[in-house]
């Protein structure tokens, strides 16, 4: 029987390496594709480039969702066939591996191990659990408020980081071993989920916000002020915390309602903890300093240059410098994570660089430009959730921004809900593993597949659209939102 499984496996999973290539060599040498053309009748043809680059980004969303080869290698692939097919340059191709997005998310994740060997990570989550109680219930609620509330404060990379070996300590308090459980699988999708949710809220969640603004500013001359996107997102982006907890809730009901004596476990684990040790004060520091390193750059004009990728490494050198970490931690980090954005940013940047996103973005756009203005609103926003799931948020939003801003004006729809609804959707790719890093991070935990993230996902992504929609007619207006030109 375990012979007839894994033969039913390869063929499963030979059908979807040659469905995966037959979409990019059906694409890549099918005819000339039509303009896209705007409102304003401006063309933008698709270049053979463009039209390769849109036959490899669904070849690697195929590979992703079904997981043919490990994740990282599909990122490998995307490379190689950018150079191989000439989509564009193997310089070009290969330098977004080392993009400082990318070396963020390595800093990130040096984070969490520097949390995680300093000892640091079981002494928050002994603290946690002793307020969270024995109910898995306000277990995962707690884990949930707590990932969505580091958002406010740093990157939801950082944050994911940080919160992912707390998840870790707590999974093994529930007692099931590494085997994947109904609460692993809603503790670790839950994080991923409640780190996007909660860092739509302030400027410093990620960088998609300070860009949208910088945007905005350019096509309206106006500024957003660092609590006005606070004031206009902070129910949206909570709302969504709380329905993910009530969702996953349902779906992955625990298998455990309390784990008995979990209080009392905890008291007498955190006890035996003792004071903080010489690595867990020097953790604290390094990443107080970098938390608030970032965000000063909102106010110290002098900041505002420094590379937020540079500024995360500095922790990484300092946790090397003082021993905190050593070379054999390095073996440790998860390279096939780091692989992942990697691929996530070439192929991002191929579809940016070759025009074929905003080829994409203007057919669809121009679908609503005579549509009802709620209508028009939620399929940019949908446009743009469909997109942070494959390439980077920012690219997303500078891509369908530009053009959504434009079509508005035929509409009368006001600019502000515009960017809003873009932000909202931008900060919650809940489907694929490529759209954010906590999602990666959360993968690294081994308790759910690609297959489970996905099929949640497209449930979670319907409810994000929903919650959307009462906003802009009830939420949004009533905080004073202009949402209709007048």
């Amino acid at each position: 029987m375990a012979a007839k499984a894994k033969g039913k496996f390869e063929w499963q999973r030979l059908f979807f390496i040659l469905l995966g290539l037959a979409v990019f060599f059906g694409i890549y040498f099918s005819a000339p594709w039509a303009d896209a053309v705007d409102p304003t009748g401006k063309a933008f043809p698709l270049s053979p480039q463009g039209k390769g680059a849109i036959a490899l980004f669904l070849m690697a969303g195929i590979w992703w969702v079904f997981e043919v080869v490990p994740i990282g290698v599909t990122s490998i692939a995307i490379g190689v066939m950018q150079a191989m097919f000439f989509i564009r340059t193997p310089r070009e191709a290969f330098s977004d591996f080392m993009d400082p997005s990318v070396m963020f998310i390595f800093g990130s994740v040096v984070i969490g191990l520097a949390f995680t060997k300093s000892g640091l990570t079981r002494r928050l989550a002994y603290k946690m659990l002793e307020l969270a109680g024995e109910r898995t219930s306000m277990i995962l609620l707690g884990c949930l408020i707590v990932t969505a509330a580091l958002t406010h404060f740093m990157a939801h990379t950082a944050a994911a980081a940080t919160v992912f070996p707390i998840l870790i300590a707590i999974n093994d308090l529930y007692g099931e071993g590494d085997r994947p459980t109904r609460f692993g699988k809603s503790l670790f999708i839950g994080m991923a989920y409640a780190a996007g949710a909660g860092s739509i809220i302030t400027f410093l969640g990620a960088a998609r916000g300070p860009a949208a603004a910088g945007m905005f500013k350019e096509f309206t001359g106006r500024d957003i002020g660092f609590f006005e996107l606070t004031k206009y997102l902070s129910l949206v982006g909570w709302l969504m915390v709380f329905l993910i907890w009530a969702y996953l809730g349902v779906a992955f009901k625990a298998e455990k309602t309390v784990i008995p004596g979990l209080r009392e476990r905890v008291k007498g684990l955190s006890s035996q903890l003792g004071v903080l040790t010489r690595n867990e004060i020097l953790v604290i520091v390094f990443v107080i300093g970098v938390v608030i390193v970032m965000g000063l750059q909102s106010f110290v004009p002098t900041l505002k240059p420094l590379d937020r990728s540079a500024i995360i490494l500095v922790s990484t050198l300092m946790f090397f410098l003082c021993k905190v970490l050593t070379v054999q931690d390095l073996e440790e980090i998860p390279w096939n994570i780091i692989l992942l954005f990697s691929g996530a940013m070439s192929i991002g940047f191929c579809l940016w660089k070759t025009g074929a996103a905003q080829w994409m973005a203007v057919h669809w756009l121009a679908m609503f430009q005579n549509a009802h203005w709620m209508v028009f609103v939620l399929g940019i926003a949908l446009f743009v959730l469909i997109m942070t799931n494959f390439i980077m948020n920012v690219a997303a939003i500078a891509i369908s921004l530009p053009v959504s801003l434009v079509i508005a004006k035929y509409l009368g729809v006001a600019p502000d809900v515009i960017l809003y609804a873009s932000l909202v959707t931008a900060g919650m790719p809940f489907v694929l593993l490529i759209g954010a890093a906590p999602n990666a991070i959360a993968y690294e935990s081994k308790q759910f597949t690609t297959g489970e993230f996905f099929t949640h996902g497209i449930v979670m992504s319907v409810i994000l659209m929903v919650v959307l929609g009462i906003a802009l007619v009830t939420i949004w207006p009533m905080l004073g939102m202009p949402i209709l030109m007048k």
